[in-house]
């Protein structure tokens, strides 16, 4: 490397170039030098996750591989390795197929009809009057926030065989078959009260949820369209629904999620005067093995069944946000 020679004649030593902390990798991108630190932060949340999550599953996981009841509960016996024998008690019980089945009409039904009135009353919302639009949400929040026994109850009574305000109307109105009408002793109208109240609670959540997406729809692509002689319908399947599809496929997936593990509603109403045997869903069949029959090893493959099933219905949802997130 030449020197150079300054006006006195001394000789200076050439300038390197200044030392970089990151330097061009092969792909001709830098490299950025990872600190620890941010990492390091991360340990105690991870701790925390693994402690209240992980261990609880890694426990059930390994109970449905074990005999375990009430004596191994207590501690007077040791629980016995049976390997796939509680899963093969279950599924080869014509009980548990019900319920499954039971279970996932339910969960389907009770979503599509949820997502259908939110998204109507979401779209409601942007049309009406400031007034209106705050009526509604404050009706909507108020039902969201009532507490969930105080909210059965409430149901409870308009559905009750003697003085139930929903059999007084439907025999004013000369269906007299429902005066004195149970309508939890029958199967179906049991899954119809208790479809009603959990679409009841869940609708107020997909609005919100819905709404505030349809807040960042562009209203100059509306009138644009509007003005170029789109109809209502087009341009809610060509600018609407794509502009809200990654809110509205998290909100379904949740309702799915949630209509699936539905427990406190059926408990309750089979409580009320539901046949139980006739009402189970996969949440109350559990809990029936669980804590009524002391069955846990039983009802810890029942839950892995669950789980794995909750996965099967979410799998498609969960591969369109992965692909929505990549794009």
């Amino acid at each position: 490397m030449s020197q150079a020679m300054t006006d006195d004649g001394a000789v200076r030593a050439p300038q390197q170039p200044a030392a970089t902390t990151a330097g061009p990798d092969r792909g001709g991108k830098r490299r950025t030098r990872r600190r620890p630190g941010g990492y390091l932060l991360l340990i105690p949340t991870l701790a925390v996750l693994i402690l209240g999550l992980g261990y609880p599953l890694v426990r059930q996981v390994m109970m449905s591989f074990q005999e375990f009841g009430l004596a191994q509960q207590f501690g007077t016996a040791d629980p016995g390795w049976i390997g796939l024998g509680n899963y093969v008690e279950i599924l080869t019980d014509p009980t548990t197929w019900a319920v499954i089945v039971r279970s996932v009409v339910f969960c389907f039904v009770c979503a599509f009809v949820t997502m259908t009135i939110g998204m109507a009353v979401a779209l409601l919302m942007r049309q009406v009057s400031t007034a209106a639009r705050i009526i509604l949400q404050v009706s909507m929040l108020a039902a969201w926030a009532t507490p969930l026994i105080a909210s059965l109850t409430v149901w409870n009574w308009l559905f009750d065989q003697r003085y139930g305000v929903v059999n007084w109307l439907l025999v004013k109105v000369g269906f007299e078959r429902f005066d004195d009408y149970s309508w939890l002793a029958n199967s179906t109208t049991f899954f119809l009260v208790a479809g009603v109240i959990v679409i009841w609670m869940s609708v107020p959540f997909v609005v919100f949820s819905l709404y505030a997406a349809l807040t960042q729809v562009p209203e100059e692509t509306i009138e644009a369209a509007q003005l170029d002689g789109a109809s209502r319908t087009q341009r809610f399947r060509h600018i609407i629904l794509p502009t809200i599809r990654p809110v509205l496929s998290i909100v379904m997936l949740l309702q799915i999620v949630w209509d699936l593990r539905v427990f406190a509603q059926i408990n309750y109403l089979q409580s009320a005067g539901g046949i139980r045997s006739e009402t189970h869903l996969l949440g109350t069949y559990l809990y029936q093995l669980g804590i009524g029959q002391s069955a846990y090893g039983v009802a810890s493959a029942v839950a892995m069944v669950m789980l794995a099933l909750t996965l099967a219905l979410t799998f498609g949802y969960v591969r369109s946000l992965l692909r929505e997130e990549r794009a």
